[in-house]
């Protein structure tokens, strides 16, 4: 069975984006920024929702072919380029690079992928990571936290009807204050 990790940047007040979907706070380190590389380099397939989706695919399809593109953005690219996509999308009718597309409802067909073989995934985006969530499948939580307060917005947590229980698997602070934390659900 795959393990599914949720994680993604966030505020200290909880939220994924500020209103406006502005990201503007998040704007990694460049270890901050070389960990997330090393995570997509691992990752055996990354699950999105349409939203997430829409801004990495504006993009990181041609960030290695940019003037000025670092080395590490260069890295980061090409292993996004090569990480195996889902997209789940109820408005989109066609995803491009080394994506597919999934129309119906997520949580039968992530269960299904976490009942097959491969590496571990990665879910992306609030809407797709609450469903996840709600529906009991998440393993991990890999949250970065940044020391910003912004008020509101897209929050990274969603109301769930039951408790989950996590345990503290890593710390790590990076840069600037921000600061890994990685939990596994208790089953």
């Amino acid at each position: 069975m795959r393990k599914l990790t949720f994680g993604m940047n966030l505020s200290l007040d909880g939220y994924i984006a500020a209103p406006g979907d502005d990201l503007g706070w998040s704007v990694p380190s460049d270890e901050l920024f070389q960990w997330w590389s090393d995570r997509v380099g691992s990752t055996g397939l990354a699950l999105y929702g349409r939203k997430l989706w829409e801004t990495m695919n504006s993009h990181w399809p041609t960030a290695d072919q940019q003037p000025g593109a670092t080395p590490a953005q260069i890295e980061f690219a090409r292993r996004w380029q090569d990480m195996p996509k889902v997209v789940f999308s109820s408005t989109i009718s066609t995803v491009d690079g080394n994506a597919r597309l999934v129309t119906g409802d997520a949580v039968p067909e992530i269960t299904r992928l976490k009942s097959g073989d491969g590496g571990r995934m990665d879910v992306g985006g609030a809407t797709l990571g609450a469903a996840a969530m709600r529906a009991g499948l998440i393993d991990e939580y890999a949250i970065v936290t940044h020391p910003v307060l912004v008020g509101g917005g897209t929050p990274f947590f969603t109301a769930l009807d039951n408790w989950v229980n996590l345990t503290l698997v890593e710390t790590r602070t990076f840069p600037d204050g921000v600061l890994l934390s990685r939990y596994e659900t208790r089953r």
